[in-house]
């Protein structure tokens, strides 16, 4: 059949810029680890010499970041006097360590998936399994700061008043087990809302564990926060008033056992907070950019650690809630609903 050029040529532009982003991942970790998003945010508009200056960096250097920067509107150039700044948007994302839409985490995780592509592609080739452990280290630190920013914003203002009973419960004074809790981010933002509870976080992986108890210590709960290397579906500790899994159930392995060890571990009035990415239930309902970014992570981190711990058939982080829902009831619960979402996240409660 004849190419249709228009069709050609839009195919060809989205591959432009596809292939500049990916470049680009790697401008936005070198922009924020060396201060250059900071900086720039601080002094305001700056030439690429000014920039380097206040840096300490290379203007050689700065001169293509900067341009590469402006082409990807990540900051913006003011053709008039040759000076790039950032809008109060761009600095709201990249420029500001605290924001709730903080982004070069993202980028960061990137890296250290892309750097494991010739473990995936074996993977492809025998149907074996890649861990979270054999990632580049890249990927656990990314993974944390790309989650933080949002669990920061909605963890104890939306998500946990959005459960039937649970913000009481903690307020008053209440056992939490964080499941799957990586570098103890979200074990440590519930510690500090509600300083009356215990939080006991699990995970699977010791060098994440190791660094949930250096950030427990450095913030302070280390007296109301404990950390243990533990899997999902053997994690010790009975009558747990909350069960929270962030991010973590369609990476397993046996995530039905998981659930089932879940309602054990559970007090008969507990709660389970099971936070997953946002999905729709059929293909055609994610082939959308949040669909695209979840799919690519199924392929490079989620379904190989599944595959590596015995799985055939992997959740996936594009589940969707039926499928969750299906999972849940069938292994103990009796109630599920969705209490709040965001446009990345599906927030979930299952009762006993």
């Amino acid at each position: 059949m004849p190419i249709d050029q228009q069709k050609l040529d839009t195919f060809i532009g989205q591959f432009a810029g596809d292939f500049g982003a990916t470049l680009n991942a790697a401008l936005v970790v070198l922009g924020e680890r060396l201060g250059l998003y900071r900086a720039l945010a601080g002094s305001g508009p700056s030439t690429p010499q000014e920039l380097a200056e206040i840096t300490g960096t290379a203007a050689v250097y700065v001169r293509p970041w900067l341009a590469a920067q402006a082409a990807s509107r990540y900051v913006t150039y003011d053709p008039d006097n040759g000076r790039f700044s950032l809008s109060e948007e761009q600095r709201f994302t990249l420029g500001d360590p605290d924001s709730p839409a903080y982004l070069p985490g993202a980028f960061q995780l990137t890296l250290g998936v892309l750097a494991d592509e010739p473990e995936i592609e074996q993977a492809f080739r025998d149907g074996s399994g890649f861990g979270w452990h054999e990632h580049h280290p890249w990927l656990f630190e990314g993974t944390d700061r790309f989650f933080r920013p949002g669990y920061s914003a909605n963890l104890v203002s939306a998500w946990i008043p959005a459960l039937d009973g649970v913000e009481a419960k903690l307020t008053a004074g209440a056992t939490v087990a964080d499941v799957g809790c990586g570098h103890g981010t979200s074990t440590i933002l519930m510690a500090q809302a509600y300083p009356r509870s215990t939080f006991i976080g699990f995970d699977n992986h010791g060098a994440s564990i190791d660094q949930a108890r250096k950030a427990a210590a450095d913030a302070g709960v280390a007296d109301r926060v404990r950390f243990e290397v533990a899997p999902a579906q053997s994690f010790p500790g009975v009558g747990y008033d909350l069960v929270a899994c962030f991010d973590c159930l369609h990476d397993m392995g046996d995530p039905a056992g998981a659930a089932r060890h879940i309602r054990s571990a559970l007090d008969d009035d507990g709660t389970w907070l099971l936070v997953e990415p946002r999905a729709g239930d059929r293909v055609e309902d994610n082939l959308n950019p949040v669909g695209r970014i979840f799919y690519a992570a199924s392929v490079l981190i989620c379904s190989p650690h599944a595959v590596s711990e015995g799985s055939s058939d992997p959740l996936g982080p594009q589940a969707g809630e039926a499928r969750l829902r299906d999972l849940v009831l069938g292994n103990g619960f009796t109630r599920f609903r969705r209490a709040t979402e965001t446009p990345f996240n599906l927030v979930l409660e299952a009762r006993p």
